[in-house]
């Protein structure tokens, strides 16, 4: 079925799944961060004794409430899934239940697609298989080895687990992955490419490999290795460095017309996406935090809005002295006056810092934001020390009046490279 672009589709979102630290369960894992939890712990495996981190954000496995096991994951062979793929399977199978959106019809799958990333590889399959080969040991390499490697494969499982037949998409931008998955999955639906798009981002780094990269650039946190529940505070003077989790998150992304024909259920609505550059250094942000102002006024113009119509900001904040910094400076330069009217908190310090996986799962908590008017606060945030004097949301959530304007929130990923992404995401109103 061909489907005209048309302007002014709108796109909501009707369903969300969320694997991490904290839980699992979009429900369990946002009552879990509105509590103010803190889902990060110490790392015992001998593998990682070289390390100097001790300390990240895994996902909770057993058969409890809120725990991870096969059973949540739709059946595929084994072979060809890692487990990062199996998060993300599972986050979708999550959404899709709570859009109610399984199609039969060909034509439905036909406008159903799948844009999801992943920030990194699978690293461990390259140590392993690598090791084969040096060791002469060609026919003991897998021959599921690439398939499992490949950064669209989280992507290509969902559309055939689902016959999902629509765009399929793969995105990998670093730490900005998931969050440009969302908004690329929206231009998509906006486009007239599809009516429904399985939007997001996946990671399971948190390996021997994966960690002593980043523990050699010095980027993660090694002051709180004894208390790990602390390590990750954004904004706060005592931060020391980022705090790697796994997990997936997804959204499902549906044009609000074929939404309200079937009866979904609405939980926000994306108004604008905004890209930028930082074109300044291959790991650190601009210290003036340009690129991420110009991406954040992007979004407001691809959204057609104001600056004074935004109440939250999701902030990327990582737990570094200069990106939290650069990024807290290019809030005040975007909202200038209207900053200390504007909510701002950062989730990684309950979630850690999912790579690629990040975006999407912000996104995530600021869809639930703006439809439950709670705002989560920043956990281990004591003393806020970015020379910028913005309202951030300390020790408890924040209640969030959206009585006389719509609740209207931002949320910022950047990463390496200097690739930042924004989308402005609405509490759904019908007109």
């Amino acid at each position: 079925m061909v489907v005209p672009i048309t302007q002014g589709r709108r796109v909501i979102v009707s369903g969300m799944g969320v694997i991490s630290c904290l839980g699992v369960g979009a429900q369990y894992v946002w009552e879990q961060l509105l509590a103010g939890r803190c889902g990060i712990t110490n790392i015992r495996d001998q593998s990682f004794e070289q390390i100097p981190s001790k300390v990240a954000g895994l996902v909770p496995h057993g058969i409890k409430p809120g725990e991870f096991n096969s059973d949540l994951v739709p059946k595929i062979d084994s072979r060809a899934v890692t487990q990062m793929t199996q998060y993300c399977l599972a986050a979708a199978e999550e959404a899709l239940v709570m859009a109610k959106w399984k199609p039969k019809l060909e034509e439905e799958k036909e406008r159903t697609g799948v844009c999801i990333g992943t920030g990194m590889i699978p690293l461990e399959e390259v140590v392993i298989n690598g090791e084969q080969l040096r060791q002469g040991n060609y026919r003991k390499i897998s021959p599921w080895f690439i398939p499992r490697i490949l950064v669209n494969m989280a992507a290509g499982h969902v559309s055939l687990v689902y016959g999902f037949q629509g765009p399929n998409h793969a995105v990998s931008t670093a730490c900005t992955t998931g969050l440009h998955a969302i908004g690329d999955a929206s231009r998509f639906i906006r486009n007239g490419d599809a009516d429904v798009m399985v939007a997001g981002g996946c990671e399971a780094s948190v390996t021997p490999l994966g960690m002593a990269g980043f523990a050699r650039m010095r980027a993660l946190s090694t002051n709180f290795n004894s208390s790990p529940q602390q390590s990750s505070r954004p904004f706060d003077k005592a931060r020391d460095g980022f705090v790697m989790a796994e997990g997936a998150a997804v959204l499902i992304l549906e044009e609000l017309e074929h939404a309200r024909r079937r009866g979904a259920p609405i939980f926000g609505e994306i108004l604008g996406y905004g890209l930028s550059g930082d074109a300044s250094h291959v790991t650190a942000p601009s210290e003036d935090g340009r690129g991420a102002r110009r991406c954040m006024e992007a979004a407001l113009r691809d959204a057609k809005i104001s600056v004074k119509k935004i109440g939250y900001v999701n902030a990327h904040a990582t737990s570094t002295p200069l990106g939290d910094a650069a990024e807290s400076r290019a809030l005040l330069d975007v909202f200038k006056d209207h900053a200390r009217n504007i909510l701002v908190s950062s989730t990684k310090g309950a979630t850690g810092h999912l790579l690629g996986a990040a975006g999407s799962i912000e996104a995530l908590f600021t869809v639930m934001s703006v439809n439950t008017g709670f705002v989560p606060p920043t956990v281990n945030l004591e003393t806020p020390t970015t020379g910028c004097d913005l309202n951030y949301v300390r020790d408890s959530k924040a209640v969030w009046d959206g009585k006389n304007n719509p609740r209207i929130a931002l949320t910022n990923s950047f990463g390496f490279g200097g690739t930042n992404a924004t989308i402005c995401i609405s509490q759904y109103q019908p007109s």
